[in-house]
């Protein structure tokens, strides 16, 4: 049997020690000021990069915060990556995700840009859907300007982010457009109503729990027949032909494992491009646990690897 990697049990140990409280038992505001606080403890150092500013996209529900990141001082264009952060549709923001970008620039090459999208349940489904295809189309329409390759434009994103890059690729293909060129979907929620085994398996003590996904979706979603909808759920929709190619990374100690391969294995047999990576010992969130799991460098080498090749 596959045992759980030393850094993430030690991750589970230091966070049963510490007696915080749950995401559950907290408020929207409370859970996402303890995430942003949780980045100094398991983020690694802060790469130095060239480039990094703030830009806004417009939106159907306003303005939509972006950070742009480039490291160099070439104007060539360059591969794309617009990165939706995690966080269960209800935390994270740009700075909870600011070092897992910077690392992806870093390493890559590719001009990353994260987007804010909006949180529930101040906005409920399907806004932060509403938000993420804006910001796309309007990064796609001002790629030139932002020293960015159009045809070489990849969407990415991790749990609830990852959620969204799919949604956004699906979009994207069905709207005849912005073309996009990859994906990049690290362990996403693919289908909200999926009772899988690794759910049965992982349901308490792996980091993301039963009562801790119950509490962003019921957040998130208006009432359950919102789960049925395939942008909640984009491994409900009927036809993945036609997608972009994807990287699919997920962690074999996490209850979304199952949904996330089942997706990727139907673009497989769609004819889409896949590269699956299952992080056979990791935990759900190991990506911006590069302080404390090593393996958080091997998924984000894997990330630029697949940037580069677009």
């Amino acid at each position: 049997m596959t045992q759980l990697d030393e850094s993430a049990a030690m991750v589970l140990e230091l966070v049963r020690l510490s007696n915080a409280p749950t995401t559950d038992s907290l408020s929207p505001s409370e859970a996402r000021e303890g995430f942003l606080r949780a980045r100094f403890v398991f983020n690694p150092p802060s790469p130095e990069i060239t480039d990094v500013r703030d830009l806004s996209a417009p939106g159907p529900h306003g303005p939509i915060p972006l950070r742009l990141y480039r490291d160099g001082t070439d104007a060539a264009p360059r591969a794309g990556l617009i990165y939706f952060h995690g966080g269960g549709w209800v935390i994270g923001d740009l700075d909870t995700h600011d070092v897992v970008c910077r690392q992806i620039a870093q390493l890559s090459g590719a001009v990353v840009i994260s987007v804010d999208y909006r949180m529930a349940p101040e906005h409920k489904f399907p806004a932060a859907v509403d938000d993420a295809i804006a910001a796309t189309a309007w990064i796609c329409a001002q790629a030139t300007s932002l020293r960015i390759d159009p045809q070489r434009v990849a969407v990415g994103g991790d749990s609830a982010g990852g959620n969204l890059a799919t949604v956004v690729a699906i979009a994207a293909r069905d709207q005849v457009g912005p073309k996009l060129a990859g994906q990049i979907l690290i362990y996403p929620s693919a289908d909200m109503t999926a009772e899988t085994e690794s759910h049965r398996q992982f349901r308490e003590g792996y980091m993301l729990t039963h009562a801790v996904m119950q509490y962003f979706r019921g957040h998130y979603l208006n009432s359950d027949a919102d789960r049925e909808d395939w942008r909640a759920s984009p491994n409900k929709i009927a036809d993945l032909a036609g997608l972009p190619c994807a990287l699919v990374i997920t962690a074999g100690f996490d209850p979304l494992r199952d949904e996330g391969e089942a997706y990727a294995m139907r673009m497989v047999a769609s004819g889409v491009p896949v590269t699956i990576r299952r992080f056979t010992g990791q935990i759900h969130g190991f990506l911006t646990m590069g302080r404390m799991v090593a393996q958080a460098d091997a998924a984000i080498a894997d990330v630029a690897a697949f940037l580069r090749m677009l």
